[in-house]
C-alpha cells in the first residue's frame, strides 16, 4: 500500500510528508498493539547488557520528540531510538531544511535538532515505554558555546537516564555550528569522561547502569579517526554509533540539490558508513558497534553486520521504502541464519566474518 502512497506524499514537501507519516503512525499505534518477539529467537542479540529481540533499530531524527512510539513498536523494530533531544526546546534552522533526492533514494537534511526540549520528552516516556528497548540521542542547544558543551550533556543525562535503556551523545550532527569540534579526542575524552561519572553516580543511586552510546561522524581523515577511537578504547562509552550523515556527496554527481547544505544520508551514505563500521570493529574489539547509513534492504542490513555491527538503526530507507521494510530486511536476516545452518545471528555472524578473514567464501543468500 505505501509504494501506492508514495507519489502523494512525495507531493507534498518532505518536512510536512514526515508530520503526516507520523500522525499516522499514531493513530496506527492507537488501533494496534504491539506484539513482541521472544527476546531468545533466532535474531536476538544481547548486549549492553539489554536483550534485543532482533538487531534492527529506527535511528534518531525520524521520532525526536517521541510522540509515536506505539506505533513505531508495532512496525517489528527491536528497539527504538528518540530525539535528538536538547535541555531547551528549539526551532532548528530556517526552512527548507529537508531534501528528497528521489532517484538516489537520499535525504539531504539540515534541520539544526529541532526539538520540544528534554522535559518535554522526559514526560512522555514517563507516561508510556514500549516493551522493547529505547534509547535516547542528546544534544547540546545551538547557542550554547562549545566550552559550556559539557554541561547541556550532562542536563540531558540527568533528566532522561531515568527513562532511557541507553543514551546517545550526539557529538557529529554536520547542522550544528562547531557540534564536531567535539569529537577532538581530547575534547571527547573531558566530555566522555564528565558523562561516565554521571553514569556511575546514576548507578550507585539507582542500581541501573545506563549504557552511554557515542554517534560518530563519516567524514573523518583516516589519523583522525584513528585519534578518536584510541580515546573510546579507554573506556569512555559503552558503544558507538557508525554512523551521522555525511557533509560530502559520495557518487550524486550533479544531482539536482545534492548542493544544499547538510547531512547526506540514504543510499549514498552505505559505502561510506560500512568503512568506519569496520575500523571502528577493528579497533574496539569489545565495545559493540552499532551501524547505520545507507541501509534499505537485507542486503545492506547483512553487509553493515558482516562489517562489524552488533546492531542496525534505519530512518531513510523507510521514506523510500515504506513500514514494510522492517519486516523484509528481518526475513532476510533470518533467511541468511537458516542457510547457513546455524541456530542464531551471533553464530551465523562469527561464521561469515571467519570466512571472511580467510578469504572463503560465504554462503549466498538471494535477498
Amino acid at each position: 500500500m505505501y509504494k501506492s502512497l508514495r507519489p502523494w506524499l512525495f507531493r507534498v514537501p518532505p518536512e510536512t510528508a514526515h508530520e503526516a507519516a507520523l500522525l499516522a503512525l499514531r493513530v496506527f499505534g492507537a488501533l494496534h498493539r504491539p506484539s513482541v518477539a521472544p527476546v531468545d529467537g533466532p535474531l536476538a542479540v544481547h548486549v549492553l547488557g539489554l536483550r534485543f529481540a532482533n538487531p534492527l533499530g529506527l535511528a534518531a531524527g525520524f521520532d525526536k520528540n517521541g510522540r509515536a512510539l506505539r506505533g513505531l513498536a508495532a512496525l517489528g523494530f527491536g528497539f527504538l531510538e528518540v530525539g535528538t533531544v536538547t535541555p531547551r526546546a528549539q526551532p532548528g534552522n530556517p526552512r527548507p531544511r529537508l531534501f528528497r533526492l528521489t532517484e538516489q533514494r537520499a535525504l539531504i537534511n539540515r534541520l539544526g535538532f529541532n526539538n520540544a526540549g528534554m522535559e518535554k520528552l522526559a514526560a512522555r516516556l514517563r507516561a508510556y515505554r514500549p516493551a522493547i528497548p529505547v534509547g535516547v540521542n542528546i544534544g547540546k542547544n545551538r547557542d550554547t558555546p562549545l566550552h559550556r558543551a559539557v554541561d547541556d550533556y550532562r542536563l540531558g543525562f540527568a533528566a532522561l537516564a531515568p527513562y532511557a535503556d541507553y543514551l546517545t551523545v550526539n557529538l557529529s550532527s554536520p547542522n550544528t555550528p562547531g557540534l564536531r569540534a567535539l569529537q577532538e579526542p581530547d575534547t571527547a575524552r573531558l566530555l566522555l569522561g564528565a558523562l561516565r561519572e554521571d553514569q556511575g553516580a546514576f548507578f550507585r543511586q539507582s542500581g541501573r547502569h545506563i549504557p552511554i552510546a557515542v554517534k560518530i561522524a563519516p567524514d573523518f581523515a583516516p589519523q583522525t579517526l584513528d585519534a578518536l577511537l584510541a580515546v573510546l578504547k579507554e573506556g569512555v562509552c559503552d558503544a558507538v554509533i557508525a554512523t551521522n550523515t555525511t557533509i560530502r556527496r559520495p557518487t550524486l554527481g550533479h544531482v539536482p540539490m545534492a548542493g544544499e547544505q547538510g547531512g547526506l544520508s540514504g543510499v549514498p551514505l552505505a559505502a561510506l558508513s560500512r568503512e568506519i563500521i569496520s575500523r571502528s570493529f577493528k579497533a574496539l574489539p569489545d565495545i559493540p558497534i552499532i551501524g547505520v547509513g545507507g541501509i534499505n534492504n537485507a542486503e545492506e542490513a547483512w553487509q553493515h553486520l558482516l562489517a562489524g555491527a552488533s546492531l542496525l538503526q534505519l530512518y531513510t530507507g523507510l521514506i523510500y521504502e515504506g513500514p514494510r521494510l522492517v519486516h523484509t530486511i528481518l526475513a532476510g536476516l533470518a533467511d541468511r541464519v537458516q542457510a547457513g545452518g546455524h541456530d542464531d545471528l551471533g553464530n551465523a555472524l562469527s561464521a561469515a566474518r571467519r570466512n571472511l578473514s580467510s578469504g572463503s567464501r560465504p554462503n549466498t543468500v538471494k535477498f
